[in-house]
């Protein structure tokens, strides 16, 4: 009796187990299926808008590859795009679109932060704008410097105009671990460019850690 007991109590400790397995089996099928129809979904969108995958891969590898490497960093990745256009230079083209990346990395930490700053410390309308406007500025620029190495190319795809001027799409994936302490960096120089967000430095320290996503 007490033998089958003790099988009955571990058969209870390993049921929740096996559940939480079996859901987890579940969404990941889910998420697989969910990303096969994606990638399919963009390939079709990039052959019919006349875009073709740059470097060797072909458009199918480069998205394979993307999806394996968002699905490595699970919740820490992100993605960021980055656009150029009207330049008959491929190689030109392809550091505009990087460039264009960084920027539009760089102002979207910049707004999170400042809208951060303006619900939870400036939420009764008494800040000093003007002073915060130059933390933002240097917070943005000093960001744009240090994401540099934290935005990871990659696929980017390429079309041809009639007049010869080439089109660049380029994507990155972000590992949010590392752009957090890119930020932090950023943020800590920033600081020494204003009073004021002296005084409130260990506020905006937490807002710094808010996820950038585009």
């Amino acid at each position: 009796m007490k033998k089958i007991l003790s099988v009955l109590m571990m058969v209870m400790m390993l049921l929740p187990a096996a559940y939480a397995d079996n859901v987890q089996k579940s969404i990941d099928k889910a998420l697989e299926k969910a990303q096969k129809k994606e990638m399919k979904q963009k390939m079709k969108d990039y052959k019919k808008a006349g875009y073709e995958v740059m470097g060797s891969r072909t458009m199918e590898v480069a998205l394979l590859k993307h999806y394996s490497k968002l699905n490595e960093l699970g919740d820490d990745g992100a993605v960021f795009e980055g656009y150029a256009s009207n330049t008959k230079s491929k190689n030109t083209a392809e550091q505009m679109a990087i460039n264009n990346a960084t920027i539009k990395y760089a102002q979207k930490a910049g707004s999170s932060v400042k809208g951060r700053v303006i619900s939870d410390i400036f939420a009764d309308g008494t800040g000093d704008d003007s002073e915060f406007e130059k933390f933002y500025a240097a917070y943005e620029r000093l960001v744009e410097q240090k994401v540099k190495n934290v935005l990871i190319p990659s696929y980017s795809v390429i079309k041809k105009n009639a007049d010869g001027t080439y089109e660049i799409q380029a994507f990155f994936i972000v590992d949010e671990n590392k752009a957090r302490v890119a930020r932090k960096a950023a943020l800590e120089n920033a600081l020494t460019e204003s009073e004021l967000a002296q005084k409130y430095a260990d506020s905006v320290r937490d807002f710094v850690n808010d996820r950038v996503e585009e």
